[in-house]
């Protein structure tokens, strides 16, 4: 098989973000919610053809790892494109909750990682 013949991205990911390796923002993590706007704001670019995959994605609210999973895209690259998305209104990005002390799943989170310490 040829290069020519591989499935697959024909473009690399550095491509996707002009190259840059860094977010403009700190406030993604792998379990920020991420959902398009629908619809998009007035006057809004154009979306390219690798945000426009993203935007299709997150038509329902979907948390960044696993977005990058189903665009087959290192997190740090979805990360950048979503930096840009967000600050052209294309999208909006909601926190984590925060779990508070007394909540039912920090319990289970902690049974879970008792079973885990006696593996």
């Amino acid at each position: 098989m040829t290069d020519s013949d591989a499935p697959g991205r024909l473009v690399r990911p550095f491509a996707l973000t002009g190259g840059r390796t860094r977010p403009s923002r700190a406030d993604f993590t792998l379990i920020t919610t991420v959902t398009a706007v629908d619809p998009p704001p007035e006057g809004a670019p154009r979306p390219q053809a690798e945000q426009t995959r993203i935007l299709r994605r997150c038509a329902r609210p979907v948390a960044v790892a696993e977005l990058a999973a189903l665009l087959d895209l290192p997190v740090s690259v979805v990360v950048i494109m979503l930096c840009d998305l967000l600050e052209e209104g294309l999208i909006t990005a909601r926190p984590p909750r925060p779990v508070s002390p007394r909540s039912p799943d920090l319990d289970l989170l902690q049974k879970v990682r008792e079973g885990l310490g006696r593996l």
